[in-house]
């Protein structure tokens, strides 16, 4: 399949795009090894500028960037205004606080004087999904970008318009020839990249199936990698949650962006007390949204992103009812000339059902009945994906207690879970491993580079740490 900008609302070919040859990868390569060996004497602080003059272009260019996922990937006009947003965001943190998180930091040691130097590792390859365009991006180009590490770019197929269109913006902001490179390439390609010694590095969000095969490629030539493979959320509502506040959340909890974020709340557990009046506030805010035309203000559920996409999740839903789940609200649109898929609510998924440790990526909410907390807390953790998560509870202390037991990267306490750049961001077990965004999104491909100076005089007989 070719690299292409196709409109989901309306299937228009929007455009089409070449794919990147070899020698074109070559001269990429070539490009940011070089300026990568020039960036690692220069100081963290000589970049800065550059990642400020990029937030102010997003910034000042927030409609047509904005446009461009909206008919390239169906997303609500107002949701990629905020997508934009919050790309200007992350660019401007980076900017801020790179350069204190990046210090040398001492070592006592009775070697000598022990310093750890953060020093940039090189060339990273970054392969990004298509739900958030420009967010996924720079959530791994800015960290690397003040550390050092040129970074390349494969973008997913449906989305190459964002991946241009980010380029271009560093053009404008005048960053250096190596900066950044978008590439539209094969899996085959990305294999040769990571075998190239001149990459050091693999920053990849998507598919469990892609994360397996990719993590694979970055063993295999021993280099570093960091993996974000989607999860199954839970949002737990304990027996005092506050439904009022819920009611005000729960519906952009697993509707936000059609329902294609990793870390929107896929199952909400909830306990006896609560679980009729929760299935029917949840039926209350899915009825009252249906598919319109995301360049629409008003609109309030884009399509998915491709007839694909809506093709899988038909197939996952009709798996789940076949196995015995019910169908709660709503209807399986299985007209597959549109990508419009309207919400549905699903119950009564048991664990013998083979969609229970699936993840569903579209507007699908599952509701589960649990007797009590300890039971929420357990059906919670039994999943083979652990990203983020939420708990709704009375008590807030309490809230946060039952939080600490969920096996996840992330817990919101009363709150629907969101992304902000000071807050790292990953998981565990098959959501996949490294940090982004935040301090510790800085470090996931630094070297932290010993070098210890020793003052004294050796003294022969000194057997300290057995050497000298």
């Amino acid at each position: 399949m070719a690299y292409a900008s196709i409109n989901p609302y309306n299937n228009e070919v929007l455009h089409t795009y070449t794919d990147t040859t070899d020698e074109e990868v070559e001269v990429a390569i070539a490009s940011a090894h070089a300026l990568y060996k020039k960036w690692r004497n220069d100081p963290v602080s000589s970049r800065a500028d550059i990642l400020y003059k990029l937030a102010d272009y997003f910034e000042a260019h927030e409609q047509e960037l904005a446009e461009v996922l909206t008919k390239e990937m169906g997303k609500r006009i107002v949701e990629a205004k905020g997508e934009v947003a919050l790309t200007a965001m992350i660019a401007r943190y980076y900017a801020d606080n790179a350069e204190r998180v990046l210090q040398p930091r001492t070592v006592k040691s009775v070697m000598g004087e022990a310093q750890i130097i953060s020093r940039p590792t090189g060339v990273i390859m970054s392969v990004e999904p298509w739900n958030f365009p420009y967010y996924q991006v720079v959530r791994v180009f800015a960290p690397n970008y003040m550390v050092g590490n040129p970074v390349l770019l494969k973008h997913a197929r449906n989305t190459p318009g964002a991946a241009v269109a980010f380029e271009k913006a560093l053009e404008a902001v005048g960053a250096p020839t190596g900066t950044f490179k978008n590439l539209f390439i094969s899996h085959d390609q990305i294999a040769d990249i990571l075998a190239d010694m001149r990459v050091q590095g693999l920053a990849f969000t998507g598919s469990e199936v892609g994360g397996r095969a990719l993590a694979e490629e970055a063993g295999r030539n021993i280099k570093k990698s960091s993996l974000e493979l989607g999860g199954s959320d839970a949002f737990i509502v304990l027996d005092d949650a506050n439904l009022e506040e819920l009611d005000k959340i729960i519906g952009q909890a697993r509707l936000y962006n059609a329902g294609q974020v990793c870390t929107s709340s896929k199952r909400f557990i909830v306990t006896e007390k609560n679980y009729n009046k929760v299935v029917e506030m949840l039926t209350a805010k899915f009825d009252g949204v249906k598919v319109g035309d995301p360049m629409d203000p008003a609109t309030k559920l884009a399509p998915l992103s491709s007839v694909k996409a809506k093709n899988i999740l038909v197939k996952q839903v009709q798996k789940a009812l076949d196995g015995g789940a019910t169908l709660a609200f709503g209807e399986v649109d299985t007209n597959l000339e549109t990508a419009h898929f309207n919400p549905i609510i699903l119950t009564n998924v048991t664990k013998d059902n083979p969609m229970f440790y699936e993840e569903f990526f579209g507007p699908v909410g599952q509701v589960f009945k649990v007797k009590d907390e300890a039971e929420a807390i357990e059906l919670a953790n039994d999943s083979n994906f652990g990203l983020g998560g939420v708990v709704f509870a009375g008590d807030p202390d309490h809230g946060t207690e039952v939080a600490t037991k969920i096996e996840t990267g992330a817990v919101y306490v009363n709150s629907y879970g969101g992304t902000l750049p000071e807050l790292q961001f990953g998981g565990v077990k098959n959501s996949g491993y490294g940090r982004e965004l935040g301090e510790e999104g800085l470090m996931t491909f630094v070297n932290q580079e010993q070098v210890v100076t020793r003052r004294k005089p050796i003294d022969l007989a000194d057997t300290t740490g057995g050497f000298v």
